[in-house]
């Protein structure tokens, strides 16, 4: 009995940098043992986050290249659920750059099989929605300088299509993105030859096609007609907001001798496309348009706060989380302009970075948030976003859930010396409070001492100090090597002590391939950091309706 009792107690005490016996974990990228996520998770992953910058472990290279490796076995096998994830995600703006959407799609219209072109064709307007991605998408299946070289029928038919929409957008659309990655509405309209399917669609082809020998006889468009008119260079600063006013005319379409006039922003911040004041929120205060007091302010703050024009505008947590962190340290995230902050602006930011995931339903569960802050999550970016690393990341997404929690505690893995031990590891509580703002609390997380990466300290530390926890909620690269127990174990060991049906959620912040969820253990959930979903897929995990 003495062997049975041995073979008990140390069942569950296999140290990270080894395999569990009999499961069918691998080798993640730091050297410890966890296991691989399906292709279809991988897929959500890489949707989400991207590739852009790598990982600590992994470059961006390898980190792209094993992506796209499963980007076509997922096209291989059923191209057409891939193009709906695409258009899933898309509508319901859970991506934060729609580029990995876009290069996903265009993977899929050319690499799968009769089907799914159909639904390719079928999805495309709703998923390419402005001139902008219609040409970055363009951009992807050049002949020559695209990874998905040649125009074929599916793409013929799909670009056609969405030169065909309402005249009224149409002309904004091409007026607003005239040209990007190299291809322009001319080269477009070219190659996919579409039918207009009235004179005011086909005067626009024309003006798009910039020949001086083809008129349309009853004008272009008004708003090609502003356009015109803000280029002539006698056009003057009074005539610029006019036409603003008149015409929506959008930045895009003005000179840029006239991107430095208060006036000129003023005229167009009140019909400015969310997602473009965001961007802006710098430029405005440098030029003095948002200063405390200004009407201008008023109108920003209006509109951050607007819940249904957040949402359907589609803005993502990380565009605001990225404007918030760039607005409130006074300069450019690359280093370019400086401005005095407006505090009220900066609140409004904080406010709208919870809004944007949406209604968050609280559990009533006692609820431990643990943010892996080690090296490995110090490095790199999170969706290509300058500054924006994941550790500092997982501290944003974490007071999501916070926010609505009653009871919970936050803790962070750091550099030993300073919280509970494990192998260079430590756990240290921190002191953060659903009062704090965003921006403070991503600047303490920064300053964190690095450690390495221990993901069983949260479970560790709540059975030596008697917590009792329902749900465990660890944001991590899943690059786990440093204790002597892996994540699943200690868990189901503070099962047997405190809470028998604790429940474990994994955030991924990395769009790696590695999880340190069980998937034989239902009570543990892998989810997609900033997914704007997640947190509610999280409530429902902790209240066991998922």
């Amino acid at each position: 009995m003495s062997y049975l009792q041995k073979h008990a107690e140390n069942q569950n005490v296999t140290p990270q940098s080894e395999p569990i016996p009999r499961s069918t974990q691998v080798p993640n990228s730091a050297g410890g043992f966890a296991w691989e996520v399906d292709k279809w998770s991988r897929l959500n992953r890489f949707l989400v986050l991207g590739s852009e910058g790598g990982s600590y472990y992994a470059s961006e290279k390898a980190l792209t290249k094993q992506n796209i490796e499963c980007l076509d076995d997922c096209i291989d096998e059923d191209g057409v659920r891939v193009v709906n994830t695409i258009r899933e995600f898309s509508l319901a703006g859970r991506t934060p750059k729609v580029s990995t959407l876009i290069f996903a799609l265009a993977a899929a219209s050319y690499k799968g099989d009769i089907a799914t072109k159909k639904r390719f064709r079928e999805v495309f307007p709703e998923v390419i929605r402005t001139g902008s991605l219609l040409e970055e998408f363009a951009a992807y299946t050049h002949p020559r300088t695209g990874v998905f070289g040649g125009y074929r029928r599916a793409w013929r038919t799909a670009v056609a299509g969405w030169y065909q929409q309402d005249i009224d957008r149409l002309a904004y659309q091409m007026v607003k993105y005239r040209e990007r990655n190299g291809r322009s509405h001319k080269d477009l309209i070219v190659t996919s030859h579409p039918k207009p399917p009235t004179s005011q669609h086909e005067a626009l082809y024309l003006w798009a096609m910039k020949d001086p020998e083809k008129k349309a006889p009853e004008g272009f468009h008004p708003l090609t007609d502003a356009f015109n008119e803000a280029q002539n260079p006698e056009t003057s600063v009074d005539r610029i907001c006019e036409l603003i006013k008149e015409h929506n005319l959008p930045r895009e379409a003005l000179p840029t001798k006239f991107l430095n006039e208060p006036a000129v922003w003023d005229a167009m911040l009140p019909g400015m496309p969310m997602t473009a004041m965001i961007r802006n929120l710098g430029n405005m205060t440098k030029i003095g348009l948002i200063t405390p007091t200004s009407d201008a302010t008023k109108t920003v703050i209006q509109k951050l706060g607007d819940v249904t024009a957040m949402r359907k505008a589609r803005v993502h947590p990380i565009q605001v989380l990225a404007a918030l962190l760039t607005y409130s340290s006074g300069r450019g995230a690359r280093g370019k302009g400086e401005w005095n902050t407006v505090a009220q602006v900066v609140d409004a930011l904080d406010e709208a970075f919870y809004i944007s995931f949406g209604a968050v339903e609280p559990t009533g569960k006692r609820t431990l948030l643990a943010l892996d802050v080690s090296g490995s999550m110090s490095m790199r970016e999170v969706a290509g976003v300058p500054g924006l690393t994941p550790r500092v990341a997982s501290s944003a997404m974490a007071m999501v859930t916070a926010a609505v929690e009653d009871q919970y505690e936050i803790v962070g893995f750091t550099a030993a010396g300073s919280g509970y031990y494990s192998r260079g590891a430590e756990l240290t509580v921190l002191p953060f409070s659903k009062k704090q703002r965003l921006d403070d609390i991503c600047s303490y997380t920064e300053r964190l001492p690095f450690g390495g990466t221990d993901c069983s300290l949260p479970m560790l530390y709540a059975e030596k100090n008697n917590r009792e926890i329902d749900t465990f909620v660890i944001y991590t690269d899943n690059e786990t090597w440093a204790g002597n127990i892996h994540p699943s174990h200690a868990l189901k060991n503070y099962r047997k002590r405190f809470v028998p049906n604790a429940r474990l959620v994994v955030v991924g912040m990395v769009a790696n391939s590695f999880s340190i969820a069980d998937p034989e253990d239902a009570g543990m959930l892998d989810v997609v950091g900033f997914d704007t979903a997640t947190p509610n897929v999280i409530s429902s995990f902790s209240k066991g309706e998922i």
